[in-house]
Order: structure tokens, then sequence, then C-alpha cells
């Protein structure tokens, strides 16, 4: 059963607009709660973002405003090592939270926590949204909801009653993602031109949005430049300055 319901994720982008209760959003981030965490640090933090004035302009700022009208309920996920650094003060030290490292953990510790959330989400029949837009406008949306530092946006999220059930987009083979003992970077070329004509085929034949496209094309346009610039300027605001 959970191996199905992993193997069926897809994006919801439309939802009836039915509210999700306080009871299952607090159920649903209990469930989260118990993925791993490095350490046990816990560094995430969500906002519930149930004001309609928030809610419409976190949806300009991340590009998405559409699925925001919709949604069941809507949230920002965080890395925090506020309450880290607080913890260190009630034992009389200051925490070293600007390194690279740490960085790596909060982002790590966001995913995990965010995904049980997701798969808890999807087992009680709700659709999801990951809305990688929130960092299209970091700090304005920090100043939205007043997230302090060491505390910065890494993802928005709608979860809510689906209108309708997408189909799931194909994903690599597991021979290109499966490696045994070394790194086999010469299978590429073959299994890429595999997969290509099988996302075309996906494109060209699903329910809605067709389009003439495949994998290795997108992954060019869309790395042809380095995404989102002003993120290290940015995490420097928030007080992660490492070099």
């Amino acid at each position: 059963m959970t191996r199905e319901l992993l193997r069926s994720h897809a994006s919801v982008r439309k939802y009836t607009g039915e509210l999700i209760s306080k009871e299952v959003v607090v159920d649903l981030i209990e469930t989260a709660q118990m993925a791993a965490s490095s350490h046990f640090v816990q560094a995430y933090s969500v906002i519930w973002v149930t004001d309609k004035d928030k809610k419409k302009k976190l949806g300009e700022l991340s590009n998405n405003e559409f699925q925001f009208g919709t949604a069941g309920a809507s949230f920002l996920f965080c890395v925090d090592f506020k309450r880290l650094q607080v913890a260190g003060q009630k034992n009389g030290v200051e925490i070293i939270a600007d390194s690279a490292e740490n960085v790596l953990v909060g982002v790590a510790d966001v995913a995990l926590f965010a995904q049980n959330f997701v798969i808890a989400a999807e087992d009680q029949g709700y659709g999801i949204c990951y809305i990688g837009g929130a960092r299209n406008n970091p700090k304005e949306i920090s100043e939205l909801f007043g997230l302090p530092e060491y505390v910065f946006p890494l993802f928005a999220m709608t979860i809510g009653v689906p209108t309708k059930r997408n189909e799931t987009k194909p994903r690599l083979p597991v021979q290109a993602i499966l490696h045994e003992n070394n790194y086999d970077v010469d299978r590429y070329d073959t299994l890429l031109d595999e997969y290509d004509a099988t996302m075309e085929d996906y494109y060209a034949s699903r329910g809605s949005n067709r389009k003439m496209a495949n994998w290795t094309k997108q992954m060019a346009d869309f790395l042809i430049e380095q995404r989102r610039p002003h993120i290290n300027e940015f995490l420097a605001q928030k007080g992660f300055t490492w070099k």
C-alpha cells in the first residue's frame, strides 16, 4: 500500500477550495516531525498561511498565485537555526550557524520533514505541490512573514482536495540512477536517448497540456544560466556568510 502510494505521486495545482482543518494540519506536522534529522537538530519551521492577504502576496512573490487561490492549506517551509541559537544561549554559548555544512544540514532536514508531510497528506487523499518559486523573492517573503536571522524560506507548498488526478510522469530509468561500486558516465548517451523518447511520448499523449518536449532539452534550457543568483546575497543577509 505504501509502495503504491509513493509510486502514484503527481503534483496538483488546482484544488476544490475545501479548507483543511487545524486538526488535520497538526496531525500532518506531527507525522512529518518523525522524519530523520541530522544530529537531531530539527532545523526546520513551517509557516501556515491562513491570512488571505498574505496568502495572495505569497502567491504573487512566488509566481504561483493561481494555486494558492484554490488550495485547502498553504505553507512556507523554512530552514531554521534561530531556535538552535536560543538553545545555545540557554546553555551560555553562541552557536556557529554560519557554515556551508549547516546550510546543507538545514536543507536536508527541511526536505526530509516536508516529504514525510507530503506522504501523510497523500495518504489521506490530498494532493500537493512543492513551490520552489518561494526562492524568487526570498527577502520580500522573509519580511512578509517576519523571518528572523538564521531563518530562510526553502520552498512553499499547497495542499488540498484535487479537482482531478494528474498522470504520473515517467522517471529516469533505474540504470541511470543506480551505480554499482563506481560511477559510470558512459551509459548516459544511450539511456538519455531512450528516456527522451519516453518523455516525448508522455508529453504528446497526456490528458492535458500536451506538447512536444523531451527531458534533455528541458534540462539544457533550464541550466544554461545561473538560477536565482540573488540567493548568495540573501543568505548572507540572514547570517550565513561563509567563504
